[in-house]
């Protein structure tokens, strides 16, 4: 019987018989058609950054969504938990809130609960935050000498999360190979999808 299309329909080949026809199909592609999923590509990349930057400007926070990293906050959020935020510079930060700070010195956003609020009569604000399940105040997480958090300080406040969604970020930072292997896979699976 004459195949159609010239390929057979076999059962599964070995990995690297994948990986030879992932390179067939690449140089099999005429210079169009590379130039067409290359464009492809970098639609869908800035398409997720344009996405990105608009729920920058509708929240703002300079960070929408985040990841919860640690145990710190259990059992209000878990590790893996991601957050969404707004950061509305017209609301006042009020004691009980779950706020996501940055402390100059680390890279790391936190997500902490703030427990005090000292407000003063000129509308400054300064407040301390505490995780649920830690022992102590934010003290000595704060840099040298700095007692109390200011506004400046926030990057936004919880207002909604999705339980465990996050795993595959904190897999991706605990694992970068994986990162980058998924990262090669996506990015050959765009290069090399045909338009039926």
């Amino acid at each position: 019987r004459a195949l159609r299309g010239g390929r057979s329909s076999g059962g599964a080949g070995s990995g690297g018989g994948a990986a030879m026809d992932l390179f067939g199909d690449l140089r099999r592609m005429n210079k169009r058609q590379l130039y067409y999923q290359v464009l492809n590509f970098a639609m869908i990349v800035s398409s997720a950054l344009m996405i990105w930057k608009g729920l920058i400007v509708v929240t703002g926070s300079e960070s929408p969504i985040v990841v919860v990293l640690s145990g710190s906050m259990e059992p209000a959020f878990h590790r893996g938990d991601l957050l969404f935020l707004t950061n509305f510079h017209d609301d006042p930060i009020r004691a009980g809130e779950i706020v996501v700070f940055k402390v100059e010195g680390r890279d790391i956003p936190i997500v902490h609960r703030v427990i005090k609020v000292h407000e003063k009569g000129n509308g400054n604000i300064k407040f301390l935050t505490k995780g649920d399940n830690n022992e102590v105040d934010d003290r000595g997480l704060y840099k040298e000498g700095q007692n109390w958090l200011e506004k400046k300080d926030v990057v936004g406040r919880a207002r909604g999360f999705l339980p465990y969604v996050g795993m595959v970020t904190i897999i991706m930072n605990d694992y970068p190979k994986f990162k980058y292997a998924l990262l090669a896979v996506m990015g050959a699976y765009v290069l090399l999808k045909r338009e039926s």
